[in-house]
């Protein structure tokens, strides 16, 4: 029988456009620093340490790992990188929970990072890659049609993005970490900014941020033994696809269904929008809410936008499944850690630790990632008791 896991400790960085303060080493270690605070540990206690990275070229350093041993404590210690693109964060976090949970190691410091001020983001995407068309475009070009046949299909009012961009971006503003604090915004404002990819305006996109997240997941035993309280992993997924293929579901994807359906089976959840309090999800363009609402069993095809025009995901509004009360990607996006800030994230919820952003009661909650071209995923379910 597996070992259960548990976050004991969480630590962040301020998510800003450029930490011109910190190398990539300084940044790793603040967050790390931050998670041994949290769960009142040292260096020694920490047996194993698992680093988490987007591609390289997002910062022009090749293989950053390979020199932050000595920042992370893990002289002498196994080191491991995760990488599976913009999923990374998520993935790193149940790469972590799954050694803990094979017994192999009784406490893991887990850390995932970008600092996009030192490179492109949209150069490095727009690179040709081997055997694969070339796309000048970055993220948004590519998502950008994969979003207007969801509107197609859906039916969806135009404002839907706003409602999100806005929400999110509200939400964010009561989080003191948050890149963007845009406390004042308004769906008016959102509407009126300039379109970068029809339909995605300005607004309704992520920002480029510099900043990283760790967390420290221990044992059964340990867990108990911790001076906080604990956030039970109750469930952990990882799927994949390949980018094309032929008649891929693109809008609806058939790897993020059968991860959400793994997770919700470990977990015991049969209906996602009645049993999980709070979902801190990879949202990096506003529609993508709508969507993921559909694709992870919240709302029927074709009825996600509802939820989202009717406040069900706001926390300010009091909707009754608060989405990315953090402010999610749309606030702070240091992408190869975006991930495992919603990992991150859900479990402070669980653990009563989010302050002004904290949903009220949250027992259980989830966190999700996905990257490359909507292809990669991971999602984990957590939960203030054992179950």
């Amino acid at each position: 029988m597996a070992e259960l896991a548990a976050v004991v400790g969480v630590g962040q960085t301020k998510y800003q456009t450029k930490r011109s303060d910190v190398s990539i080493a300084g940044l790793v270690r603040e967050a790390a620093v931050n998670a041994l605070k949290d769960a009142e540990l040292t260096w020694d206690d920490i047996d194993a340490v698992i680093v988490g990275k987007a591609p390289d070229m997002f910062e022009g350093i090749i293989m950053p790992e390979t020199y932050l041993t000595d920042a992370l404590g893990c002289n002498g210690k196994p080191m491991l990188r995760v990488h599976t693109a913009g999923s990374v964060g998520g993935s790193t976090a149940i790469v972590a929970a799954s050694y803990i949970q094979s017994g192999m190691f009784k406490r893991i410091l887990t850390v995932a990072f970008e600092k996009q001020s030192e490179s492109n983001a949209m150069w490095a995407l727009s690179n040709p890659q081997p055997f694969s068309p070339h796309l000048n475009a970055g993220a948004g070009g590519y998502f950008a049609p994969i979003i207007r046949e969801y509107i197609r299909r859906s039916n969806a009012p135009y404002n839907a993005g706003i409602r999100v961009a806005t929400k999110d971006r509200l939400h964010g503003a009561l989080n003191p970490l948050a890149h963007l604090k845009l406390g004042e915004i308004t769906e008016e404002q959102v509407e009126q900014s300039g379109m970068l990819w029809d339909p995605i305006r300005m607004l309704e996109s992520c920002p480029s941020s510099d900043g990283a997240c760790a967390m420290i997941i221990a044992n059964e035993e340990l867990a108990e033994q911790s001076p906080k309280k604990p956030a039970w992993i109750r469930g952990t997924a990882m799927r994949s696809e390949p980018t094309m293929f032929a008649e891929r579901e693109e809008v609806n994807p058939l790897a993020g269904r059968q991860c959400a359906a793994d997770v919700y089976q470990q977990a015991g959840i049969t209906n996602p929008r009645k049993e999980i309090d709070c979902a801190e999800v990879y949202v990096p363009f506003s529609w993508y809410e709508p969507m993921w609402l559909e694709n992870l069993g919240f709302a029927e095809e074709g009825e996600g936008w509802k939820l989202t025009m009717d406040n069900v995901t706001s926390l300010i509004d009091g909707g009754d499944t608060p989405w990315n009360p953090s402010g999610g990607v749309l606030s702070s996006n240091p992408i190869g850690a975006s991930g495992m800030i919603r990992f991150a994230e859900a479990a402070q919820q669980v653990r009563g630790e989010c302050g002004d952003h904290q949903v009220p009661g949250a027992k259980t909650a989830m966190g999700h990632a996905y990257g490359g071209g909507a292809q990669f995923y991971a999602m984990w379910i957590v939960s203030s008791d054992k179950g």
